[in-house]
């Protein structure tokens, strides 16, 4: 029995398929990465500092701001949560009728 395994471990050792099937593979993998982009649907819980909360997409690290008072995130994704925080936003988030952070 012992040595039907190893001549089967052995031919697989020696087949040359799996390798090129294995590197096939990694780049449809990454091409369909690359065109597709991240769908953000793993999200963190919120998280707040300096007086904003954020949700970070736990596949690619983007972030979005998050409004505790509705428990709903808004905004683009951004890489930079400080691009997200300027004053002007803050200006349109208030003018808009949705409470601060």
């Amino acid at each position: 029995m012992t040595q039907a395994a190893a001549d089967k471990s052995d031919r697989l050792k020696n087949s040359q398929w799996w390798r090129p099937a294995v590197v096939a593979n990694s780049v449809a993998g990454v091409v369909n990465s690359a065109f597709r982009g991240c769908w953000h649907s793993k999200m963190s819980w919120p998280v707040g500092v300096q007086g904003y909360s954020y949700q970070v997409c736990l596949s690619c690290g983007a972030k979005r701001l998050f409004d505790e008072d509705t428990f709903s995130a808004y905004g683009p994704f951004r890489y930079d949560l400080n691009a997200g925080v300027s004053p002007q936003a803050s200006e349109g988030r208030e003018s808009s009728g949705v409470s601060g952070l």
